[in-house]
């Protein structure tokens, strides 16, 4: 376990039960990030996800609270729990998702673009703003050195107060038939994470966003109607598989880490190659 490579606070939104926002959990905790705050609105899949932590990593602190990250009033008190448990936020990563139903514009429904919206859009940019005002206020952490063939040691690159990713798709870059709530939702993280890098740059945060391709996890997977509905995407990506929510994690926690500290607004894609085809 590398003890030296997150040594501050991670807060993970979206975190319950066995999608990319577990995954990312999982992943501090196995690369050595011992202070975590997690929150899900399915509060059985939290519990499911803290108790999976401490079980394998016991010295890991988890600070753990459901709730709905589209209500204004519960993401800044959670973010004010967190400051009251660990003091700070270092790492933050905004997983919180849904599925838009199969419907084009002349079918949708106001209700389900808002439901969409409320989550995908309004809730993740919440989180992002309740994390930026706090980061902003705190002192910037020394970044350590990760280099596999020297030990570890403060190394040379600029202090952060801060890394944010917001967890976009590969549909806020290309369309598709029948979504476009999701799909403009999904864009309109990615221009938040861009304008949001802009402006807080010179505070010494960075916000990136990360695009996932068809996943793995119980939202893709829990019926046979939202399977065949994703099918024709996975046959055209050239791997021609579904991704683990593991990998997307990984390229998650690259971008939080200094291995990434100049990396800045940028949309990284992870879909096996569907956007390139």
């Amino acid at each position: 376990m590398d003890l030296g490579r997150f040594p501050g606070v991670a807060v993970i939104t979206g975190a319950g039960g066995h999608g990319i926002g577990a995954a990312t959990a999982q992943a501090f905790a196995i690369s050595g990030c011992t202070k975590i705050a997690i929150t899900d609105i399915n509060e059985a899949g939290l519990l499911e996800t803290q108790e999976s932590i401490n079980r394998v990593h016991p010295g890991v602190r988890l600070f753990a609270r459901a709730g709905d990250i589209a209500d204004e009033s519960f993401v800044e008190s959670f973010m004010d729990n967190v400051l009251q448990e660990f003091g700070r936020i270092d790492y933050a990563v905004n997983c919180a998702g849904i599925l838009s139903s199969p419907l084009r514009s002349t079918e949708l429904s106001l209700e389900e673009f808002d439901r969409i919206n409320q989550v995908n859009y309004r809730g993740c940019w919440l989180s992002s703003r309740a994390q930026l005002k706090r980061m902003i206020k705190q002192e910037p952490i020394h970044i350590v050195e990760q280099n596999p063939y020297k030990p570890a040691s403060i190394s040379n690159r600029p202090s952060e107060r801060g890394a944010i990713v917001n967890v976009a798709s590969q549909l806020g870059i290309v369309g598709r038939h029948a979504a476009p709530a999701y799909c403009a939702s999904k864009s309109a993280v990615i221009g938040m994470t861009r304008c949001d890098a802009i402006d807080y740059s010179a505070d010494g945060i960075r916000v990136n966003c990360i695009c996932p391709g068809v996943i793995q996890t119980p939202m893709t997977t829990h019926s046979e109607e939202v399977k065949q509905r994703l099918q024709p995407a996975i046959e055209m990506a050239p791997m021609k598989r579904m991704g683990q929510p593991e990998e997307v994690a990984d390229a998650i926690l690259f971008l939080c880490s200094s291995q990434a500290s100049f990396i800045q607004g940028h949309a990284l894609v992870v879909d096996g190659g569907y956007v390139i085809i």
